[in-house]
């Protein structure tokens, strides 16, 4: 009985001793391994974020460098295409000057149906010459932009039948343009265009088809250039028709 007894308490003392190690708890060095490897993996998704939003942000700000780029290039060839009329409408008044103060200074009489066919004949009539001349240094001596405008206008008024006439209209719509008035140079420009033999007909149909350009009627555009490169094929004018007629797609 005794024998049976002890036994029994073995028995029991070895199953205690069995459930003491099953729930005993995992030991303290992997739970800090596990703890730090979940850290780490935290770490390296804020890593992979962070790289990506840097790319995103580098992407964007090379997609607006680009828009600024190009956005330069155009203002760089506006500013270049005016810096050429510009250039040439100074030498155009260099000519104008030059040709005034080789004409004879002596009256004579004029007639009311004398309207010129070509901008090269030139009158005789000395208030003529000189108030023509007087307009054309407001622009070229004294920088008068707005009084060579009122001078030219009131030139047309006073000599409706002028030789100048077409030089006028020219110059008017050369002061508009530059000034942005685009309406009021169409029109001086189309009087310009009227007179079939002027010499500065290239040069304002060239101006008709930029404000055409610039007031978005693409297709009247293109055919002020074509009419340019037509009939002024080995022109200043005509090279200029061409590289728009190039970049509008014709």
């Amino acid at each position: 009985m005794n024998s049976n007894k002890m036994r029994v308490a073995a028995l029991a003392l070895l199953v205690g001793a069995a459930t003491q190690v099953v729930a005993a708890p995992a030991p303290v060095t992997e739970l800090n391994s596990s703890s730090a490897q979940g850290n780490s993996l935290e770490r390296l998704e804020r890593m992979l974020e962070a790289r990506n939003q840097i790319q995103i942000d580098m992407q964007r700000q090379l997609e607006q460098l680009a828009s600024e780029m190009d956005e330069l290039r155009g203002v760089v060839e506006r500013n270049s295409y005016d810096l050429s009329q510009m250039l040439e409408r100074q030498r155009e008044l260099y000519r104008e000057v030059d040709a005034l103060s080789r004409q004879p200074q002596k009256a004579a009489p004029e007639t009311a149906d004398s309207k010129p066919k070509s901008t090269e004949t030139y009158t005789s009539n000395v208030s003529e010459n000189a108030d023509y001349e007087k307009a054309v240094n407001l622009i070229l001596k004294e920088k008068d932009y707005n009084g060579a405008v009122k001078a030219f206008e009131g030139f047309l008024v006073a000599y409706p039948q002028s030789a100048y006439k077409p030089n006028a209209h020219y110059w008017l719509g050369q002061l508009y343009f530059t000034k942005n008035q685009l309406k009021q140079a169409d029109e001086q420009f189309k009087a310009v265009a009227d007179y079939s033999d002027s010499n500065k007909r290239a040069d304002a149909l060239l101006k008709l088809g930029v404000i055409a350009e610039r007031s978005n009627n693409v297709e009247e555009a293109k055919k002020m250039y074509q009419e340019v490169v037509k009939t002024y094929p080995d022109s200043t004018s005509s090279r200029q028709a061409q590289a728009s007629l190039k970049k509008l797609g014709k």
